[in-house]
């Protein structure tokens, strides 16, 4: 049998303890900053989805103009999987929300560029459970368009 022993001294001992500590800690720093990076925004009061829109670069009236509810489909259509791509784009996907009823807030676009004189832009917020599921800013004109929520996107 063949025993081996080794002679460790104090200093070596608290450095390696030390060095464990701190990976540690950056391990947590990382997981919680990765998180702090999530696409969650909690849109449960006017104020929140007001402040939101602003952040995207909108201007907004005081109000929505309408709030309805929708039923997100079991089964897409070639025009919701293609919604889905703009959402997933912006860092959403609408595919957990299958089946399920969301409520959709309207709001004029006062400053979308070319466009400040007229009211045919939208912005749609989807919102579940107050938390923001997607959403679009579009022109309801007859040449109309499709975005995603940033101004320049």
């Amino acid at each position: 049998m063949f025993i081996h022993t080794i002679k460790v001294r104090r200093p070596k001992v608290w450095a390696g303890v030390l060095i464990s500590v701190i990976a540690a800690a950056l391990a947590v720093l990382l997981v919680l900053g990765l998180k702090g990076r999530s696409n969650i925004h909690i849109l449960d009061s006017e104020s929140k989805r007001r402040t939101f829109l602003h952040e995207m670069g909108w201007e907004v009236p005081e109000k929505f103009d309408e709030v309805k509810t929708i039923l997100i489909p079991e089964d897409w259509s070639e025009v919701y999987i293609n919604y889905n791509e703009l959402q997933k784009q912006q860092g959403f996907d609408l595919t957990p929300y299958k089946g399920m009823q969301v409520q959709v807030y309207t709001y004029k676009v006062l400053n979308y560029p070319e466009h400040e004189k007229d009211d045919c832009i939208l912005c749609h917020l989807m919102v579940s459970d107050g938390k923001l599921i997607g959403g679009d800013v579009s022109s309801t004109a007859s040449d109309g368009f499709m975005q995603g929520l940033r101004i320049n996107s």
